[in-house]
């Protein structure tokens, strides 16, 4: 038995072991966040999060945090649900209550009423609602983003650190990364180098994924290597992104000198389109059908799409 002494100790043992813990936990804020405009302090942990950029908000919803409302792009297509958002987490978002902002075009307005205590803006892509910083930043804290130049880990990393998620973060990233060995553990690597695009038939182009884009990254990370286009330095960027390159015209061909291709927002009949381009049928990848379309949930990368993308790769080069 326990004295009524040993129990009293117990018990402030316990109140001070807790209040000890909720200090600490309280300490973490306010923090300071550093974008492209500065240093901004979060006073407290975010409850209203609104992302205005379709692409970082798969991530917010995989880390756990409080997103209430997202920008969105065109509904019902091969890479959106019927409400704009992207198919491997538009399920996952509908079931949290998540709310369309928009459709392409930013408004301020919309952001505003869903009373967000933070607000986030990619810094580049077609989902960027930079043009609008003034108008949000007096609405709620804002933050600007880059996701263009990191893995989508290094993302999820980043956003926890903001939200207050870093464990969930954490979590995820580990959970994928024993994924991402099992995989690579019993994969047959097919010729290397890779090229690794999304492909428009219709404009006869394409955007070309770097080494430093997270689709480039992942790819690397199960050992694939990426192949260096001989007109790389040559060749235009969308503006000053770091993860893709466009490749158009007599480029198209030259650019696409990977052993494989692998098509990201891709289904099989893009895979045909690309194989049936009479200027590009001499590539060595599609004379010896080594075109791989890797599913259209696969345009923008966060712990949803990635996790596809292993069970694809799994799928198509099991050892």
């Amino acid at each position: 038995m326990i004295s009524h002494f040993a129990r009293r100790a117990l018990l402030l043992f316990s109140a001070l072991v807790l209040g000890f813990s909720s200090l600490t936990q309280a300490a973490a804020w306010p923090r300071q966040v550093t974008d492209s405009r500065g240093v901004q302090t979060l006073e407290k942990a975010p409850q209203r999060i609104v992302s205005t950029s379709v692409t970082l908000t798969g991530s917010l919803l995989a880390l756990d945090a409080p997103v209430v409302a997202s920008g969105a792009t065109t509904p019902g297509n091969r890479l959106a649900d019927d409400q704009g958002f992207l198919r491997q987490w538009g399920e996952i978002a509908k079931k949290r209550n998540v709310q369309r902002l928009y459709i392409g075009e930013p408004n301020a307005e919309a952001v505003a009423a869903q009373m967000p205590d933070l607000i986030l803006i990619s810094a580049t892509g077609g989902d960027s609602a930079l043009a609008l910083y003034e108008q949000l930043s007096a609405i709620a804290p804002t933050l600007i983003i880059n996701y263009d130049d990191k893995s989508w880990q290094q993302l999820l990393t980043q956003l926890g650190q903001i939200t207050g998620h870093e464990k969930e973060a954490q979590a995820r990233i580990a959970r994928f990364a024993q994924e991402l060995d099992q995989v690579k553990a019993h994969m047959k690597l097919p010729p290397q180098p890779v090229s690794a695009l999304v492909y428009n038939a219709a404009a006869h182009g394409a955007n070309l994924f770097t080494p430093m884009s997270a689709q480039g990254q992942l790819l690397q990370q199960l050992g694939f290597t990426l192949a260096t286009p001989p007109l790389l330095p040559a060749l235009s960027s969308m503006g000053k992104r770091h993860d893709i390159v466009q490749l158009g015209g007599e480029n198209l061909a030259a650019g696409l000198n990977g052993e494989s291709l692998f098509l990201f927002a891709s289904d099989e009949k893009d895979a045909e389109a690309l194989t049936g381009n009479a200027l590009l049928s001499h590539l060595p990848a599609v004379q010896n059908q080594r075109v791989y379309a890797l599913g259209p949930e696969t345009f923008r990368l966060d712990y949803y799409s990635a996790s596809l993308i292993l069970e694809r790769l799994a799928t198509l080069f099991k050892a």
